[in-house]
């Protein structure tokens, strides 16, 4: 199978059609969704609870509560809201949620974590610097037993926070994804914009392959990947 690497240069696919490869992923995904991207047991089962969950995010974490809580000092409440929010989603699994939670529970942890992750989403500067900034920033936060340097902690709430630029990556399902769709997936288990931005680049050539069925956001474009290389969704 030809793979598809992430570059600012035209794929050849791009000139002779979708491959063969894509297109059977299509075909998966709307067996499972007749209507696609607007299917009610496609809200249902997928975008429904994510798109709750950036809700509840602009509800009490929007750029201006956000920014209002920092000059308080209100380090802890800003944790403890953001894993609220998260906590009512699938995404991470019960160790990673406790990871995050134990890194939080100092009032360092709460302090490093609220003011890294508001630098990341409301920041200064490009996305590359903003998302390494980031990754090390997580990788400071306090540890007890899981590591909280993970790929989906690192992007879980981007995800949630700002669905229209930053995705949710699962290690596994989207490495499936990835060669199921035939696109060179550049994964290293570190956390890095190299990867992010491969990630992204994926992303973009599924959108640009799906238009016609007009996918949203990073929500769809995730969900999509996830029925792909999930077990859940398996034939």
């Amino acid at each position: 199978m030809a793979l598809r690497r992430h570059a600012t240069v035209t794929h050849p696919a791009r000139r002779t059609g979708i491959p063969v490869s894509a297109l059977r992923c299509r075909r998966k995904f709307l067996r499972f969704f007749p209507k696609g991207f607007r299917d009610e047991k496609y809200y249902h089962w997928e975008r429904g609870y994510k798109w709750r969950a950036f809700e509840h995010w602009s509800q009490s974490l929007d750029h201006t509560t956000f920014r209002m809580l920092l000059r308080e000092d209100k380090f802890s409440e800003i944790a403890a809201r953001a894993i609220r929010i998260e906590s009512r989603t699938n995404l991470l699994f019960s160790f990673e949620k406790m990871a995050i939670r134990d890194a939080v529970k100092s009032l360092a942890g709460a302090r490093l974590f609220a003011e890294g992750l508001f630098d990341f989403l409301h920041g200064p500067g490009e996305i590359e610097s903003k998302f390494e900034r980031w990754c090390e920033t997580v990788a400071m936060l306090p540890r007890r037993q899981t590591r909280v340097l993970t790929w989906p902690l690192v992007t879980v709430f981007g995800f949630i926070a700002q669905p229209d630029r930053h995705i949710f990556l699962k290690p596994n399902v989207t490495r499936i994804a990835a060669i199921e769709y035939g696109f060179d997936f550049q994964y290293q288990s570190r956390p890095s914009m190299e990867i992010y931005d491969s990630l992204l680049e994926f992303a973009r050539v599924v959108r640009h392959d799906l238009r016609d069925l007009q996918p949203q956001d990073m929500i769809d474009l995730q969900s999509f990947l996830w029925v792909q290389g999930s077990d859940e969704y398996e034939e």
